[in-house]
């Protein structure tokens, strides 16, 4: 085991006796909405894994360890430090570490930590990609090249739509990673069920998730798998509504000279604010939705 590793004695448990484990990231926790929600809806994903038959295990760098599950004191710990925690990439980790220092993991340093802990599958709101203008600022973000190298099945609600999600399509087919639609032929746009683009495959079972996911890993590919799984349809917002929303946040990021990790931050931000906090109810509800797939895909591996 890594030496810079501490797995949680229920998920050590769990994985030694061969039961499913979902792991979870802490960016949604320290950046993603404010305390005391951010604590209350991290503990609520943890209990839906739970209720749908699987151990959680929330990740995160605290004090300079990799963390794979947390007490939930430390996720309170987490909530209240806020956006003063670093939001953790696989560039920061070695000084993190180095330095016994605190980072919220995202996407990519999850299913690095995920994979060093033998942790399979993966729920998140949604993952990075090919920001608009990518052509000229070269704004990829890291989860999608940490996708096409470790083998961690990531299910999430698709892409936000303050991407380019073409050609963040576009990037993952290059990289050979498969984008799978459950339950829809469509990509889910994170807060909209539609995006008007193509997934590779269309999945409907947790079942058929867990089949193409080992067979994936008999067949000793390199990378991970996407599962991209639409909000429900209660919670999905008006695609002209949001669209509109994210074309303002994105003409005033420009305005202020905002770039880099700062862009996802202060466009979500940016979409609560346009939207009157509907994005936000949106994005607890799609994580709800993804744990407890992840929880049933998780148990469905196991067998």
């Amino acid at each position: 085991m890594n030496k810079y590793l501490d797995i949680a004695p229920e998920v050590a448990e769990a994985l030694e006796s061969g039961r499913p484990v979902v792991a979870l990231e802490s960016t949604i926790i320290s950046h993603g909405m404010p305390y005391p929600q951010n604590v209350e809806t991290a503990l609520n994903v943890e209990k839906i894994i739970r209720e749908n038959g699987a151990v959680p295990a929330t990740i995160a760098v605290i004090g300079g360890r990799l963390k794979a599950g947390l007490s939930s004191e430390e996720i309170e710990y987490l909530g209240k430090k806020g956006q003063a925690v670093a939001k953790a990439s696989r560039r920061d980790l070695p000084v993190l570490v180095s330095r016994g220092q605190d980072g919220a993991t995202t996407v990519t340093t999850t299913m690095i930590i995920a994979h060093m802990a033998g942790i399979s599958v993966f729920a998140t709101g949604g993952i990075g990609g090919v920001h608009r203008g990518a052509e000229t600022t070269m704004d990829i973000s890291a989860d999608l090249e940490e996708l096409s190298q470790t083998p961690v099945m990531v299910i999430c609600a698709g892409a936000k739509s303050i991407l380019d999600l073409g050609l963040t399509l576009e990037y993952l087919e290059t990289k050979g990673v498969p984008v799978i639609g459950y339950g829809t032929e469509e990509l889910p746009a994170f807060y909209t069920r539609r995006s008007g683009f193509k997934v590779d495959y269309r999945i409907d079972t947790p079942e058929e998730l867990a089949a193409a996911f080992a067979a994936a890993r008999a067949l000793e590919m390199k990378g991970g798998m996407l599962v991209t799984n639409p909000i429900p349809e209660q919670y999905s917002m008006e695609k002209s509504v949001i669209d509109a929303a994210i074309d303002r946040a994105i003409a005033e990021a420009k305005e202020n000279g905002i770039h880099g990790k700062e862009t996802t931050p202060f466009l979500l931000a940016k979409v609560k604010e346009l939207t009157g906090g509907d994005s936000l109810d949106s994005n607890i509800q799609l994580v709800y939705n993804n744990a407890a797939l992840a929880a049933k895909t998780a148990a469905a591996l196991c067998k």
